[in-house]
C-alpha cells in the first residue's frame, strides 16, 4: 500500500516540479530579450468598504499570467475615507518624478494619475467608490508620494411627501 502513495506523490512532485520549470524558463525570456526597464511587481490591497464588505484592488505593472508589455509602472494607490473630515484621500506613490511632471485629470468618477521624468514612467486610473466634489480637489507632491483630497458630497436626503390614507 505504501508503494501506491510513494508513487502517487512522485507523480504529483513531477507534475509540480515541471511547471516551476516552465515558469523559470518564461523568466529566463524576459532576462535575455535586452529590456532593461523592470522591476515588475504585482499585488493587491485588501481594506473593508464603508458597507462592511471587503475591497480588493490590485495593482503593479505584472499582472499574473502576462507579460509585462510596457515600462510604465502601475504605482500604489491607497484610498482613505476619513468620515470626520469628510474628505477622501487618493495616496500613490511615485518616486523619481519632480511635481511639475505630475497630471491628474478628474472625470466621471475615474482619476487619471500619469508622471513621466527620465527613465521613470507612472500611469493609473482610478476609479472613486464614493460620492465626491470633483471640482474640490486639490494635489499635493512631496517625496515621491501624492495626496489628492476629495470633499465628500452630503447623500442626499429623499425630497417627498407622505400621503396618508384615509
Amino acid at each position: 500500500m505504501t508503494n501506491f502513495f510513494d508513487s502517487e506523490f512522485d507523480r504529483i512532485f513531477k507534475k509540480m516540479s515541471s511547471s516551476f520549470f516552465n515558469i523559470d524558463d518564461v523568466f529566463e525570456e524576459f532576462k535575455g530579450n535586452g529590456s532593461e526597464s523592470g522591476p515588475y511587481y504585482y499585488g493587491y490591497t485588501m481594506t473593508v468598504g464603508p458597507d462592511g464588505k471587503p475591497v480588493v484592488n490590485e495593482y503593479g505593472n505584472a499582472k499574473p499570467g502576462l507579460a509585462p508589455t510596457s515600462d510604465t509602472r502601475e504605482p500604489l494607490v491607497d484610498t482613505i475615507v476619513d468620515e470626520k473630515e469628510k474628505v477622501v484621500k487618493l495616496i500613490a506613490e511615485m518616486p523619481g518624478v519632480e511635481k511639475s511632471d505630475v497630471k491628474i485629470v478628474v472625470e466621471n468618477k475615474i482619476v487619471d494619475l500619469s508622471a513621466e521624468h527620465n527613465d521613470k514612467k507612472y500611469h493609473v486610473r482610478v476609479p472613486v467608490q464614493h460620492k465626491v466634489d470633483e471640482n474640490s480637489a486639490k494635489a499635493s507632491y512631496k517625496n515621491g508620494v501624492l495626496e489628492i483630497v476629495f470633499k465628500l458630497v452630503e447623500e442626499e436626503k429623499p425630497t417627498g411627501k407622505t400621503v396618508e390614507v384615509e
